[in-house]
């Protein structure tokens, strides 16, 4: 099996070193280790410091495209490459290169799709308090609306087979963490977490400028994820309060009415009429984004399909064939020689 490691940079220069003499060349079960480096519009040396390290493959985006755009990226590249797995680590040196055999193991044994670092965030001395309790409540909100058991939803190292990488569609331009494990639930991916090495930190992280705005961010990404895989759920449920709310006091004025007392409560016909017209559209909007849904779930199997159609054909080691063929050309030359000499 060949595994690509790539890692996303975008001023790297300094950390790249270590990233890259971390990470293990022999895997076992591995046949091949090979290390891709996705530029995304660095300006200083970082394309040459990897060229340096003995980076097999770079790929450059020419101008700044988010950590999300070069993630994907780079998982279109490795596939190119005809990776079997492939591991997403940072190029600031957080995740340890040491770790990098433990996450591919449960794919090498045929035991999950995509395997997720856990670096343990609610107990991470290095974060904050607040950072911590985040953590852990990003983490349970994104296990229960993608569906599937992780324990560091954000963790950014993680290990792909390549059936998994074949499906991934990336569409935000923030980050590719949370949105990929909702991802992955809908597409039926069997997902698992397993305990990770970190380092110390070497620098703040260039994903947001503070917590908060993270926090901002990654609710956005959760929330878009979560109305396109799952909208007719979303919009449905939130139609069906609003209808339950405006029939409360439809009914107390029909109450009244029919009792012969339905002057001056036209107020309540009046609300309940809003909350019954706020529903039934809402309602019509689930089923119409299920529509558009449906149609991108549709879409998504056409990019699948061409991905394989666009990747090389596998390469076979035609050695034991050759052999074969020259032996039974020395047998069908023995036999025509015995038959002759009768």
């Amino acid at each position: 099996m060949k595994l690509i490691v790539q890692i996303p940079c975008y001023n790297e220069e300094k950390t790249l070193p270590d990233v890259v003499s971390a990470i293990p060349r022999s895997i076992p079960g591995i046949s091949k280790v090979e290390i891709q480096i996705i530029d995304d519009g660095s300006t200083d040396g970082t394309v040459e410091t990897a060229r340096a390290c003995g980076v097999d493959h770079i790929v450059q985006n020419g101008r700044n495209k988010g950590l999300a755009r070069s993630f994907q990226h780079g998982i279109e590249s490795a596939l190119s490459l005809g990776a079997d797995i492939i591991v997403n680590t940072d190029g600031d040196n957080q995740y340890s290169g040491s770790s990098i055999p433990d996450l591919v193991e449960p794919i090498i044994r045929k035991q999950a799709d995509i395997v997720v670092g856990d670096r343990k965030p609610g107990d991470n001395p290095e974060f904050s308090w607040l950072k911590r309790q985040l953590q852990k409540l990003g983490t349970r909100v994104v296990r229960n609306l993608s569906q599937v058991d992780v324990d560091d939803a954000v963790s950014g190292f993680r290990a792909y087979s390549r059936e998994a990488a074949y499906t991934i569609n990336v569409m935000t331009r923030f980050s590719y963490t949370t949105e990929t494990l909702i991802h992955a639930g809908q597409h039926g991916l069997s997902v698992v977490s397993v305990p990770v090495k970190t380092n110390p930190t070497t620098r703040p992280s260039r994903l947001a400028g503070s917590t908060f705005r993270f926090l901002k961010k990654q609710i956005v990404t959760i929330l878009r994820s979560y109305f396109m895989y799952r909208s007719l759920n979303a919009f449905l449920w939130a139609g069906v309060l609003m209808i339950g709310i405006g029939l409360v006091p439809v009914l107390r004025f029909l109450f009244f009415y029919a009792i012969g007392d339905g002057d001056g409560r036209v107020q309540s016909l009046v609300l309940g009429s809003m909350f019954l017209l706020a529903g039934y559209i809402t309602v019509v909007i689930a089923f119409l984004s299920d529509a558009l849904a449906t149609n991108r779930r549709l879409t998504e199997a056409v990019l699948e399909r061409v991905r394989r159609l666009e990747q090389p054909p596998p390469q076979v080691d035609t050695t034991d064939l050759r052999e074969t063929l020259q032996i039974m050309r020395r047998s069908d030359d023995k036999a025509y020689r015995a038959r002759s000499s009768k």
